[in-house]
């Protein structure tokens, strides 16, 4: 395909507030997948590009929840693990799905995933609750790696929020492990679905890599104001643009 200008002004500022979005909650899949489509980019080309573009970022953000302590370590290995294994499969199922099903599976993703992202208590901290013992919060976190991956792989948007939701609602973790141990399986899911892709010539290098570098700023600031607690500024910018850009998918 061509890619000019307008491409890269449609794409860029898009996967930086994607990934403004995605360090703090998750989530930021919505934005960035559609605005490689609105931008005239065919769907497993989206999905290749959206994967190299997220994973630069994602390692800012992750780096910097790590190096501050906000992870659970101890089962990050494992989560990893099984979020690569989930993620290969996923990917490799995309790469036979018709691209006019995966252009219209967005148009249902994407309100559920905004409904989820945009709950009043998704930034929230939940109070601490006793019913999960250690070894079932590690049998939550490790299924929910292995699943969400997969889904990673298959297609994306919502990974991290849906994630931070099973690891803060079922498994019990606190925010700032939950949203740490997310950016670890995400990384891990991005990498392995990113491969996945290259190997089968679905990535368009100069538009992703330039992306990327406005995903690693948006990481980059989004993580240091989930460290700060400053999340709230992210609701009605995202609401607007998530507007938009379902407006301009469902009537192209």
């Amino acid at each position: 395909m061509d890619i000019n200008t307008t491409t890269f002004l449609i794409v860029c500022p898009l996967v930086f507030l994607a990934a403004l979005i995605d360090s703090i909650a998750g989530g930021g899949g919505i934005i960035s997948l559609p605005a490689y489509m609105a931008a005239g980019v065919p769907p497993h080309y989206a999905l290749g590009c959206n994967k190299l573009s997220s994973f630069m970022g994602t390692i800012i953000s992750t780096f910097r929840y790590v190096k501050n302590g906000a992870a659970d370590l101890k089962i990050a290995p494992a989560s990893i693990v099984l979020a690569l294994a989930g993620s290969a499969i996923g990917a490799n199922i995309a790469l036979f799905v018709d691209e006019a099903y995966l252009k219209g599976l967005l148009i249902f993703v994407l309100p559920i995933v905004a409904f989820c992202v945009l709950r009043k208590d998704s930034f929230t901290e939940s109070e601490e609750d006793t019913t999960v013992n250690r070894k079932q919060q590690v049998i939550i976190a490790l299924a929910a790696s292995f699943i969400i991956g997969g889904y990673d792989g298959f297609y994306g948007p919502g990974t991290g929020t849906f994630l931070i939701l099973i690891l803060t609602g079922l498994a019990k973790m606190d925010i700032r492990n939950a949203s740490g141990n997310t950016k670890l399986v995400n990384l891990a899911s991005n990498l392995a679905a990113l491969v996945t892709f290259m190997i089968n010539g679905k990535v368009l290098f100069l538009l992703s890599i330039t992306a990327g570098v406005f995903g690693i700023a948006g990481n980059y600031i989004g993580s240091g104001l989930v460290l700060k607690g400053g999340t709230k500024v992210v609701k009605p910018i995202m609401l607007l643009v998530l507007f938009l850009l379902f407006i301009k998918i469902v009537t192209e």
